[in-house]
């Protein structure tokens, strides 16, 4: 039995959130959608979360072998809440450790909105 966590708003099977910023203007739902994503990584320590996950090997890492970036475990669960919640990380606990994976869809949809439209 999997104990994984993915808001409803970026399950993996929905399409990305939103077009190229530089396509056209956002519409207020999916700005809110973006925002979500972006202010959870608007933390230094998340950001380092988030990253250590990423390009942790194997696509996953135990919260044992990211937990250190200079501030306390209780801190590190917080932040990882927050990664979840904002359905950037993926979470599956096996025994007494939890392992984290980044969404598959994050990667892609946050490189599109940053990346130009395409000139047609």
């Amino acid at each position: 039995m999997s104990n994984e966590t993915v808001l409803p708003a970026l399950r993996s099977e929905m399409p990305p959130c939103c077009p190229p910023l530089s396509e056209r203007p956002l519409t207020a739902e999916e700005a809110e959608r973006t925002a979500v994503m972006f202010k959870a990584l608007g933390d230094p320590v998340r950001l380092r979360l988030f990253s250590s996950v990423a390009s942790h090997k194997g696509g996953e890492a135990c919260v044992c072998d990211i937990a250190d970036v200079g501030v306390s475990q209780p801190t590190v669960s917080h932040h990882l809440k927050k990664l979840r919640e904002a359905g950037l990380l993926t979470s599956e606990r096996r025994g007494t450790w939890v392992y984290y994976r980044v969404e598959p869809t994050v990667l892609a949809t946050m490189g599109a909105l940053l990346t130009k439209a395409a000139s047609t």
